[in-house]
């Protein structure tokens, strides 16, 4: 993968998609954006992103209705919501050339998989979002926390394609680094969504403030991340307590901010229920956990969503 004649395709434009492909748009990148709902307020107006006291407008996007338009690249960029995840096996297939290669951004666990039965492992690789960001009008998209990005081939070692992605991110001014076990990293990510965002919707449209503000919210979030930490474990991830803690330390900075989950329950649209809470729970009572909180946030947001 040569980084200086990448095309490439942003599958999920809302605003993990927004952001990450607005900065590689940004930085130079041939960035083609596959849009529904935004696509004529961006065509008119472009894109903008707010990011922590600067606000960068990209004021001449290329976006399309449809794949087709797009035709074949280099790198899709995929992140839509995992409930969204039948569409791609009609709009990945105008975009894909032999060697072309699919990133997912999406959240939980299965997205992966989902991509190699399909198209082949060969072709995919996963990226791990650590990073607080809403979509607040079309074509508007607030980042809250710095965050980082973290890539990884899915079951094989760090290649050359990874650090070459990893290279053009850290050139829009994104903090990514190569990871060697994806799988892990997508545990350590869940240690915080299973808990924040299924707190969220749990309360009632608890901010992340909210939950840290009451005690025994609070509570609830860490016994919920030991849980998580005991699956993973048993898995084969070794993941510290230290990680569960600095998760509950750096939020304190996200102050009231909502959860994509949050959001999505709020406003009526499907939530990632099956990615962030139903397979890691299934996984890890397979392995031998016991997670009983995780298991009554499943059972909830599968029953009010």
């Amino acid at each position: 993968m040569n980084s200086s004649a990448l095309k490439i395709a942003v599958v999920g434009s809302g605003a993990v998609g927004g952001y990450y492909g607005g900065l590689l748009a940004h930085a130079g990148e041939d960035v083609h954006f596959l849009m529904r709902a935004d696509l004529e307020t961006v065509r008119a107006n472009g894109l903008t992103i707010h990011t922590q006291g600067e606000t960068i407008t990209l004021p001449k996007v290329s976006c399309s209705a449809t794949a087709e338009e797009i035709g074949p690249v280099d790198l899709v960029i995929i992140a839509l919501k995992t409930t969204a995840n039948p569409a791609l096996e009609t709009i990945i297939p105008p975009l894909l050339k032999p060697e072309t290669t699919l990133i997912t951004l999406q959240n939980g666990l299965g997205n992966e998989e989902f991509l190699s039965t399909r198209w082949g492992i060969q072709r995919v690789i996963g990226g791990l979002c650590f990073v607080c960001l809403n979509r607040t009008a079309p074509g508007v998209i607030d980042h809250f926390d710095a965050g980082s990005l973290s890539i990884g081939e899915f079951q094989r070692p760090v290649s050359e394609r990874v650090t070459t992605l990893v290279d053009a991110f850290i050139r829009a001014g994104i903090n990514a680094r190569a990871v060697e076990n994806l799988i892990t990293e997508r545990w350590r990510k869940l240690l915080w969504n299973i808990s924040f965002n299924g707190l969220g919707i749990a309360g009632h449209g608890a901010t992340v403030a909210d939950v840290l503000a009451n005690e025994g919210l609070r509570k609830v979030a860490r016994d919920l991340m030991d849980e998580v930490l005991d699956a993973a474990r048993r898995l084969g991830h070794e993941i510290g307590d230290e990680v569960a803690d600095h998760h509950i330390d750096r939020s304190y900075a996200l102050k009231r901010y909502r959860t994509s989950s949050m959001i999505d329950w709020e406003e009526g649209r499907p939530v990632e229920t099956e990615a962030i809470w139903g397979e890691p729970w299934r996984q890890g009572v397979a392995a031998g956990a016991v997670m009983p909180r995780t298991e009554m946030l499943y059972q909830l947001i599968r029953h009010v969503s």
